[in-house]
């Protein structure tokens, strides 16, 4: 008779499994950082604005960063898809260090501007290094559950991010809501180091085709969003011309950077990045108009709106973690069906507020269903990508991913604020406009799930 030894089976992978532990502390940690600073900055930033004497360059401090991230996305994808995501990630974390340095050590506000435009570009490096991180890094089976790992990295931030930035601000002064991030932003990267060196040798190493080219339309689309977040804080004549101005470079730039099909809702991956804008920009919308409402015509303080914007800060954490424990859906639409049909119900519910003598309950509970919904979509769909992704095309994806959510955002939120500032001063009339507007972004979403798996092989 022969013997068999038994093979021992190995251990189950986990995102706390001793080979990926230090990555996914490393990722988390970072991701949780980017939105920390993200948050904090507004919070600070009219105290930086009256210490440098600076509100004229107030906007460019944002529209800089925002500018430049959008840049660093399209130069990160290209450069994680030729060298494997480590050059881009160190890059990254040293130009968001560098960025926060001279931004708390600024002087005068157009230092404090640069410092803010080096920020934006490392964030942009790391955000999508991350995600071919992921792709490289984790099996497909814990994909859904590491993108929950992200959603709730930026949830805790929003949460306490604004109050312990003024904090900050108030008792240590402004400059250490700059200086304090890289004492953990270095750690964290080094946490990540050492899963990254193995991930460098199954890629290529030239960049490829058209990379130059691409990097010049990021260029564009960045000088043009930077323009649109200008002209949204702007009135009048100024605003409706700087506004259209920077739509239409967009409109010539964007579908450079993104898959052909996009703006045609071509199936598989170009319905994917379509759907996660429009999320974006349903969700968006209705936030920005939701503080103002019910301050306005519902007497709420200003930490009463913000504890509703927590309501569904918390649902969206819900649905991340939802999404995370589901192993196969049934169809490649199912999450994302069900993510766009909560956003559509909760947004326009969310105008329920502005029926007098209705109870604000409906409305409140409606937010957290558009929170719930964007929990369920956001990690289901960055999941999508990664799988119908090459891995020699997981950085340009990721790329586009994160391109068309950034500036759908940065599109709402300038014609948002331009339907705000029509009229004499923002009315019912603005907020259900706006609304309407996001439930019909959300909708629209709905009706296109279908596409999102491509079609089929003959």
């Amino acid at each position: 008779m022969t013997s068999t030894t038994a093979v021992p089976a190995d251990p189950p992978v986990d995102l706390w499994s001793p080979r990926l532990r230090a990555m996914t502390v490393g990722s988390v940690a970072l991701v949780s950082l980017l939105a920390f600073e993200a948050l904090a900055v507004g919070t600070a930033m009219p105290t930086v604005a009256r210490s440098l004497d600076g509100l004229g360059l107030y906007a460019l401090a944002f529209g800089g960063s925002f500018a430049s991230g959008v840049v660093a996305m399209v130069a990160s994808g290209i450069w994680c898809d030729a060298r494997g995501p480590r050059p881009a990630m160190w890059h990254g974390v040293v130009w968001f260090v560098a960025g926060l340095v001279v931004a708390g050590a600024a002087t005068t506000m157009e230092v404090l501007v640069v410092g803010r435009v080096v920020q934006g570009f490392g964030s942009g490096l790391v955000s999508v290094a991350l995600y071919v991180v992921v792709g490289q890094a984790y099996p497909e089976q814990l994909r859904r559950r590491i993108f929950a790992a992200f959603a709730a990295a930026w949830v805790v931030p929003s949460l306490v991010g604004p109050a312990l930035a003024g904090l900050i601000v108030e008792h240590l002064g402004w400059r250490w809501v700059f200086l304090a991030v890289p004492a953990v932003a270095i750690p964290a990267a080094l946490l990540v180091q050492p899963g990254l060196r193995a991930l460098t040798a199954t890629v290529a190493t030239r960049p490829p085709a058209g990379a130059l080219a691409r990097i010049g339309w990021a260029c564009g689309a960045g000088a043009s969003a930077a323009l649109l977040h200008y002209g949204g804080q702007q009135r009048g004549v100024l605003a409706a011309g700087l506004i259209a101005g920077a739509l239409a470079g967009l409109l010539v730039c964007v579908p450079h950077l993104l898959p052909a099909g996009f703006l045609r809702a071509a199936r598989g991956l170009p319905t994917v990045i379509g759907l996660r804008a429009l999320a974006s920009a349903a969700f968006v919308a209705a936030e920005v108009v939701i503080p103002l409402m019910l301050s306005r015509e519902r007497g709420f303080s200003p930490t009463g709106a913000g504890l509703v914007l927590t309501v569904g800060a918390l649902s969206w954490s819900v649905g991340s973690w939802i999404q995370g424990r589901i192993g196969s859906p049934r169809s490649a639409a199912t999450l994302p069906r069900a993510g766009l049909a909560c956003i559509t119900i909760g947004t326009a519910g969310v105008a329920s507020a502005l029926v007098p003598g209705l109870p604000v309950l409906p409305a409140v509970l409606s937010w957290s269903v558009a929170g719930l919904g964007m929990g369920l979509l956001y990690p289901s769909l960055s999941v999508l990508t990664l799988e119908q992704s090459a891995p020699a095309e997981q950085g340009r994806n990721s790329s586009a991913l994160q391109l068309g959510d950034s500036l759908a955002a940065a599109t709402v939120l300038a014609l948002t604020g331009a339907v705000l500032a029509a009229g004499s001063s923002p009315g019912p009339a603005g907020y259900a406009t706006t609304l309407g507007v996001a439930a019909a972004c959300a909708l629209l979403g709905l009706v296109l799930a279908g596409r999102v798996s491509p079609r089929p092989a003959m």
